[in-house]
């Protein structure tokens, strides 16, 4: 694959972050379609770029040969997105708090931590086969 591909309700990209901002013109389009406040159109977009970037450099190592799919869905009360990556896949268990003395000098580890704070709930399962599958949500 090398470029996104546009699917019945996500996209799926290369493991490039050249492709971040064919992203967020996606997930910008499905967000407006659906009547998304702006407001929570920014935390949801801030959190999925986010993701993503960790999905293609943590996951997928930037491997171009893997992929990562974001999948998409709003309903009257409740927005979603999916991101899966082809990685190893790992134990969100293991991921040190970054706002602990010991580690509020270290250059990594705070997108987790970010994303936590900008949606009401974060589900990370690494597959049984590899790769992780991370799941936000947003309540309205």
């Amino acid at each position: 694959m090398d470029k996104p591909q546009i699917v019945k309700d996500g996209i799926i990209i290369p493991s490039s972050t050249d492709f971040l901002a064919d992203v967020d013109k996606y997930l910008e389009e499905k967000f407006s379609d659906a009547g998304v406040d702006p407001s929570i159109m920014t935390d949801v977009a801030i959190s999925v770029s986010e993701l993503v970037n960790n999905a293609i450099i943590h996951g997928n190592k930037s491997d171009m040969t893997k992929r990562v799919d974001i999948r998409f869905s709003v309903t009257d009360t409740v927005l979603k997105v999916i991101i899966i990556d082809e990685g190893e896949g790992f134990d969100a268990d293991t991921v040190e708090n970054p706002i602990d003395d010991d580690n509020l000098l270290k250059e990594v580890g705070r997108g987790i931590f970010i994303v936590k704070s900008f949606v009401d709930d974060v589900q990370i399962t690494a597959g049984s086969e590899g790769g992780t599958r991370v799941e936000i949500t947003k309540n309205f």
